[in-house]
């Protein structure tokens, strides 16, 4: 079957990274979008839209900006490491304008699966106008953040409670919280986020988890963006090879900016069987008494919340359910099924021909922008018959051994959307032919193999060759350091020039080596030659 024109179903960062990808492969994408702009999550709304996903006011994103930015498109040196949404929603106009990815219809939409492969969408705009679009293939960019998990039933006596209780996808600021004693339920990145955030407001805060979690912050060593020196090529060949001796320094690095089991945070999982927390005022907000810790609940009575450990807080006024979101593809007319069995996350395996693709629907320890490219950019090959899947048992055989469903990270319903960050985008890349070769970097370009190698792992090392390759992105890679110090430059500081982080790496490459040496001899040299 011929694949020309393409429906990309949102116009958030998936979408519109989809809508380029269709074009850069000669496709004929159409954009369709319920709301009534572009920028999905990162769109903030005054008064949360049912079926859409939402951010509070003060969200700022956990993801620099170079590790979130899109393969060919650096973002501006002058914007601020973690960007505000607004500041988000900025670069995502400033890219759908410089690659003319725009206009996107809007208005509600349904897709249906034809006898015949293609796909009839059909959409009704604000003021009552449908139409009929037919297409070759569709791609879902929806994101999984709209519909939320509210589980009610898990909390004996919630029924009685006289007070207020909401999702945190209903929650844009902490007003009309001012003087309540507020519980909030869930310890993921939105439960950590609103709980500092309404404790400021607040008489008291109390944060309920069931597990714990491990919780870092946004800023890293020296003050640089803690993914820019943790989300490297050099630290995910060290995490393969030394899984133990990984977790163990990275639990080290998080209690030496505060004992976990002292603030009640630790966990029962190891670092890296977990996505952490990310969070910068957590802990400042415990240590003065704002957020107080606590077990998971086990019963409500009217205004009193009882807890696993059998204390209890008296005379709540406001529960917050942070319990994250469900899946769904209400616009899909096709079975639920397709949707479980996701291959490489992309595609159902159990459909035939691969007309359909999810593009985002993923979580991992980096931003979903450059991996959810490299899955549009995949997708579409496959649709112009460039790249080819494998047999239906072979993906069915796969999907089972992922490490998201099964053995790698700890039990959460969310943990089947979690990937690898660097080991997913790579097996991407190669499927592609766009995984950057570091060994031949290193005789034709060894300053750019130090940089590939032990920098952060950023989105424009898949550009440098291969289908859609980019002239600007060694240049990218090579000053991504300088647009990271630049938003810092607002105060001139005289003094002696710090160390760069050319230096750095230069060092983290020759310990890398020396451990690769030191393991090969006793993997392969020593067992051969005992006395060597």
């Amino acid at each position: 079957m011929v694949v020309q024109r393409v429906a990309v179903i949102g116009a958030g960062p998936s979408g519109l990274t989809s809508v380029k990808a269709c074009l850069d492969e000669g496709l004929e994408p159409m954009c369709f979008e319920s709301s009534h702009d572009i920028g999905g999550l990162w769109r903030y709304k005054e008064k949360p839209e049912p079926g859409r996903a939402n951010v509070y006011q003060s969200v700022v994103i956990n993801s620099s900006k170079e590790m979130m930015a899109f393969s060919d498109f650096p973002p501006l040196p002058e914007l601020p490491n973690n960007m505000h949404h607004t500041e988000v929603l900025k670069y995502l106009r400033l890219y759908a304008h410089k690659f003319n990815l725009l206009p996107v219809l809007l208005g509600v939409y349904a897709a249906d699966f034809t006898g015949t492969g293609r796909w009839i969408v059909e959409t009704e705009t604000v003021d009552s106008q449908r139409a009929t679009h037919v297409f070759d293939a569709v791609l879902v960019c929806t994101g999984h953040f709209s519909v939320p998990h509210l589980p009610l039933k898990d909390f004996p006596g919630i029924e009685s409670f006289p007070g207020r209780y909401f999702h945190s996808w209903d929650y844009c600021n902490p007003t009309g919280l001012e003087d309540k004693t507020v519980v909030v339920i869930g310890f993921g990145n939105s439960g950590s986020d609103l709980a500092v955030d309404i404790s400021r407001v607040a008489n008291r805060v109390y944060l309920s988890t069931r597990t714990g979690a491990w919780v870092t912050c946004r800023v890293g060593p020296k003050g640089i963006p803690a993914d820019i020196a943790w989300i490297t090529r050099t630290g995910a060949l060290m995490q393969k090879l030394f899984p133990s001796w990984s977790n163990r320094m990275f639990e080290k690095k998080m209690n030496e900016m505060y004992d976990h089991q002292l603030y009640g945070l630790k966990p029962k999982h190891s670092f890296l069987a977990q996505i952490p927390v990310v969070n910068d005022n957590l802990a400042s907000q415990i240590i003065s008494g704002r957020v107080r810790m606590k077990p998971n609940i086990k019963e409500f009575r009217e205004s009193n919340v009882i807890f696993t450990d059998g204390s209890i807080v008296e005379n709540v006024d406001v529960v917050v359910f942070a319990t994250g979101y469900k899946h769904s593809f209400p616009f899909l007319q096709l079975r639920s099924a397709y949707m479980l069995h996701l291959y490489r996350n992309v595609f159902p395996a159990a459909l035939s021909p691969p007309t359909l693709a999810v593009v985002g629907f993923i979580s991992g320890a980096g931003s979903i922008n450059p991996a959810a490219e490299l899955q549009a950019r995949w997708a579409t090959r496959i649709f112009k018959g460039l790249v080819s899947l494998p047999k239906q048992e072979d993906m069915m055989k796969a999907i089972e051994k992922e490490p998201g469903m099964h053995y790698r990270f700890s039990g959460s319903g969310h943990n089947s959307l979690q990937v690898d960050f660097i080991p997913y985008m790579d097996s991407l890349a190669h499927e592609i032919g766009v995984h950057p070769n570091v060994l031949t970097l290193c005789l034709k370009d060894p300053i750019l193999a130090l940089e590939v190698f032990t920098g952060p792992c950023t989105s424009y090392q898949y550009r440098l060759t291969g289908p859609g390759r980019w002239s600007g992105s060694r240049n990218a890679i090579l000053t991504q350091m300088d647009r990271v110090r630049e938003p810092f430059r607002t105060r001139m500081v005289p003094g002696p020039e710090t160390s760069s982080l050319s230096q750095q790496n230069v060092i983290m490459f020759f310990g890398c080596t020396a451990l690769l040496c030191w393991f090969f001899c006793n993997m392969y040299i020593r067992p051969v030659f005992p006395l060597w």
